[in-house]
């Protein structure tokens, strides 16, 4: 990686963040302010303020006996930063569907493209991903936004230091161009509905990587929460798909689907 060099606080803190969040710098490694300071050729009061930051974020985390150091990921706050998207984001993504301009959802589609010829690559496959939502993302209320980018962030870091992508991407890319239809049509609800299988697929390929015996708790809590049900489907082999079913008023429903996590069908209601 290359090393940044800067001197301002907002500069020292974007190095440190970008190096913690790639998985550069590993959970549990020692931060030096003194290596540190004389590598970013800056004194130790902007990098004491990058820490500040860094550890209300949860990235670092200061001790007593080793200083300061690259803070743990906790695979239950993983989980849960999915939970607490699943409750926020569809419905600001309904209530925008009907003033996203042209111009916005041929830049959503420009990414979709990237994604689906960036699939080899996770980088760059993540990156195209990041892009295509972030159009969306941009129209958030800033407070909301920032909860956003910050449950994402630390979301991107868990994947980066675990090397997870989506076992198909054609899953996801799938699942958004439906998504992308959604929005082209004015239609809010299927919007709506096919963001929430998105987050509730991600999030168990993500947790089932590194534990499939999860129960994940927090995601069935909040999915019940907008009236989502979760069921496990039984089938022999290492890994059973979770099929969801939406209990709310269905004027209309979305059409069956299976993924690798994730089955709706509409026989089964």
């Amino acid at each position: 990686m290359s090393r940044q060099r800067g001197h301002s606080v907002d500069m020292v803190h974007r190095v440190l963040e970008d190096r913690i969040v790639s998985g550069f710098y590993a959970p549990g490694m020692r931060l030096s302010q003194a290596d540190l300071a004389e590598e970013l050729e800056t004194s130790r009061t902007p990098l004491r303020e990058a820490f500040n930051r860094l550890q209300i974020s949860g990235l670092v985390v200061a001790t007593n006996n080793r200083g300061v150091e690259v803070g743990p990921i906790k695979f239950e706050h993983t989980e849960q930063l999915y939970a607490l998207r699943l409750l926020v984001e569809p419905p600001l993504i309904a209530a925008l569907v009907p003033v996203v301009s042209n111009a916005e959802i041929a830049a959503m589609r420009k990414a979709l493209a990237e994604m689906e010829s960036n699939h080899y690559s996770t980088r760059a496959f993540q990156e195209s991903h990041l892009a295509f939502h972030e159009v969306l993302l941009s129209r958030y209320p800033e407070m909301l936004r920032e909860a956003v980018e910050h449950a994402y962030q630390r979301i991107h870091r868990h994947q980066r230091v675990h090397f997870s992508r989506p076992h198909v991407p054609e899953d996801f890319t799938a699942v958004d161009r439906f998504f992308l239809d959604a929005i082209e049509a004015r239609n809010p609800e299927m919007a709506r509905r096919w963001n929430e299988f998105h987050l509730i697929d991600a999030a168990l390929g993500l947790m089932h990587d590194i534990d499939t015996a999860q129960k994940l708790d927090a995601l069935r809590l909040c999915a019940t929460g907008v009236d989502i049900e979760l069921e496990q489907v039984v089938k022999t082999g290492k890994h059973s798909p979770v099929r969801i079913r939406w209990m709310r008023s269905k004027a209309e429903e979305i059409p069956y689907i299976e993924t690798v996590n994730l089955i709706h069908d509409p026989k089964s209601y």
